[in-house]
């Protein structure tokens, strides 16, 4: 090895000039990859427990190895591990500690493997258990929507289409259909899981390795395993190295639940804006204006939006970057973690606040729920009556009587135009004028033209009838437990 740096990197025998400081700065991935420790210590350790059990190295090696890294577990949680830039990333510097700590047996414990293999295992370990988390705030969630959904089922809010009043639904139905977006994107994490729980471990920089490893070993050890307990190992070396499938799936998935936080984000701001007035956020979600002392802000909604936008540009990053790789592995794949890794805190963090600003948070000392939002029954219901949102049931109330529903839907059509220009709503028509339009309307015409009415006859599978809707919350109460 040449003086100039017999104590840096891993690989500078063959160089004949240190490597620039310009370029360490530029290649260097530890103080962002150094999140990865407890992932790349748990893979070495299954590694070398695999490597003694083959005899590849001795049973002494492998004590000492995990003594050597239960020490630096401890040094990096209490915060006395030192990163250095010098050694790249966060595979070299537990390796450099650890072989300072136990020698030669440090050394070892590289056998079989390359950082290729170890850096694509350590990120689905650690991905692995970030989406078991994703999975639990989802939960929390839908159960934070399911609790506003069984306060609201018999509440009136204006359904909309183009963002004009359509007809009336329940309020707890809207929120179960939050509750269903988010069931299917926690499904879809459940569906990624079992392609990130795969190992690569084993297949070295690219083409295997000549030791006699057992990877099936390591799989069971990591509990890389299907649902039936059978190791899953990646099949073919060079894929094992270069697939960054894996992240950009997971970044899709977290992507799509991001959409659907910004669908209601979007929600929120309107229902609080005081032209709507549907909802109130508590006060810790929101801030007020520096110069309008009237103003509350729905921050946390507006900046999920945004927030929305930048998870979906590590999507498209993720894919721009895995493009025009040939095989294997290349140096491009060190740009995967910084965007997997700010999905998964974006996602996170976002999961998190939306579950207690919509359910409230756990009052340890009296076992309630406080704050989440208020709804404004009475102002939903206003907004409700001011759309015509009864003209459908007066159609289908025609087509009952026996008019084809194209004919009954122009009939109806000429019945509004005659309230709005009375400025009065369908129900408030008297019936003679109702007749002018089809004399076969007659008096039990106004039951099916009140919301509550409207609200009840919708009674079918997936309706906004509150029987319907009761059914629903308890079938989501059963499904999360």
């Amino acid at each position: 090895m040449n003086q100039f740096d017999k104590k840096s990197q891993a690989w500078s025998a063959l160089f004949s000039e240190p490597m620039s400081d310009l370029v360490k700065r530029y290649t260097s991935s530890v103080f962002f990859d150094k999140r990865l420790w407890d992932a790349d210590i748990t893979g070495s350790l299954a590694h070398a427990e695999m490597l003694a059990a083959q005899g590849i190295i001795s049973q002494a090696d492998h004590a000492s190895i995990q003594k050597g890294m239960a020490q630096i577990r401890s040094e990096i949680e209490a915060g006395q591990f030192e990163w250095k830039l010098d050694l790249e990333d966060v595979h070299l510097n537990i390796e450099a500690r650890l072989t300072a700590l136990v020698g030669d047996a440090g050394k070892r414990l590289h056998t079989g493997r390359s950082r290729n293999d170890q850096v694509a295992t350590d990120v689905r370990l650690w991905l692995r258990g970030e989406i078991d988390l994703i999975g639990t705030l989802l939960v929390d969630l839908q159960k934070a929507l399911l609790e506003v959904a069984e306060k609201n089922v018999e509440v009136i809010l204006p359904g909309f289409t183009h963002l004009q009043v359509a007809q009336p639904v329940s309020f707890g139905h809207h929120m179960l259909a939050y509750v269903e977006m988010f069931a299917r994107d926690a499904q879809r994490m459940q569906e990624v899981r079992q392609r990130v729980n795969c190992l690569p471990l084993g297949s070295a920089a690219l083409a295997g390795t000549s030791y006699p490893l057992d990877r099936e070993r390591v799989a069971k050890t990591l509990h890389m395993v299907d649902d039936k307990g059978q190791p899953q190992v990646c099949q073919n070396s060079l894929d094992a190295v270069s697939d960054r499938d894996f992240a950009i799936e997971f970044t899709a998935a977290a992507s799509l639940a991001m959409v659907h936080i910004s669908r209601l984000s979007e929600e929120l701001v309107l229902w609080m804006s005081q032209n709507f007035g549907f909802i109130k956020i508590a006060d810790r979600f929101t801030t007020g204006s520096s110069i309008m002392p009237q103003k509350k802000n729905p921050d946390v909604p507006e900046l999920a939006r945004g927030k929305t936008g930048r998870v979906v540009g590590h999507l498209m990053g993720l894919i721009t970057l895995m493009k025009g790789q040939p095989l294997a592995y290349n140096k491009d794949n060190q740009e995967d973690k910084e965007p997997l890794f700010d999905t998964v805190d974006t996602l996170k963090d976002t999961l998190r606040i939306f579950a207690e600003m919509i359910g409230g948070q756990l009052n340890a000392a009296t076992g309630q729920k406080e704050g989440g939002i208020t709804v404004n029954a009475q102002a939903m219901e206003q907004a409700a009556l001011k759309g015509y949102a009864t003209a459908t049931d007066l159609a289908d109330y025609l087509v009952k009587k026996g008019l084809a529903f194209r004919d009954a839907h122009e009939t109806v059509a000429h019945a509004v135009k005659a309230a709005i220009s009375h400025n009065v709503d369908l129900s408030e028509l008297p019936l003679t004028v109702l007749q002018g339009f089809n004399p076969s309307i007659e008096k039990d015409a106004y039951a099916v033209l009140s919301l509550r009415g409207s609200l009840n006859a919708r009674n079918t599978l997936g309706g906004t009838a509150p029987a319907q809707v009761r059914q629903q919350i308890a079938r989501h109460a059963a499904r999360l437990g």
